[in-house]
């Protein structure tokens, strides 16, 4: 059975990975999809192009890895002690990715999709999430383990709706988020009186 194709598996990549990812997002959020190339991104990071047709054969697998994998839009997963606690950590991080200086034209460019099929976002954005999902995994499992989640909670809708909360604020309305908005929008969509400790 022949190995799987070298943008298949997380983790590898060229040394110059993190300046290519760099340079994908900046672009992206200068340029939108339509004007992101292979090309401009080998430019802007200083790498030769085949570099990076060796490890992605066009801008859309580029750009999911650069989704996955840029340290930039990294977050940490922490462990507070309780349910509450991380889930303020977790929204603090949302929020400083949605309005921080360096990724909030590249949030701004992925919410508007400008210039990408819609299937391909549809396809970035279900992965970028799932991906994102799958890393926060813990932050319920201990949550549970404590009984601060009831049987049937949904992780994934306390989700959505604690980074929905984020981004009609600071992107939709375009508004600031305030001091405590973390705190609050937590308590607001935790079941009562879970999580809290």
């Amino acid at each position: 059975m022949p190995a799987p194709p070298p943008q298949s598996r997380p983790g590898k990549g060229p040394r110059a990975a993190e300046a290519i990812f760099d340079a994908t997002l900046r672009l992206l959020a200068e340029r939108g999809y339509a004007g992101l190339t292979v090309e401009a991104v080998a430019q802007e990071a200083g790498v030769n192009k085949t570099t990076i047709y060796r490890w992605w054969p066009s801008k859309a697998p580029l750009l999911r890895a650069a989704l996955l994998r840029a340290r930039v839009l990294d977050i940490e997963i922490p462990d507070s002690g309780s349910l509450r606690g991380d889930l303020i950590a977790l929204t603090e991080q949302v929020t400083g990715l949605v309005t921080g200086v360096r990724t909030r034209a590249i949030v701004r460019a992925l919410a508007s999709g400008t210039g990408l099929p819609d299937d391909e976002l549809a396809a970035l954005g279900r992965d970028f999430f799932a991906d994102r999902f799958s890393r926060e995994q813990p932050v319920f499992t201990r949550a549970a383990a404590r009984g601060e989640l009831p049987p049937g909670a949904d992780p994934k809708l306390l989700l959505d709706l604690i980074a929905g909360a984020v981004w009609v604020r600071a992107l939709l309305r375009n508004e600031p988020v305030p001091p405590g908005f973390a705190a609050a929008v937590v308590d607001a969509v935790l079941p009562s009186g879970r999580g809290h400790g």
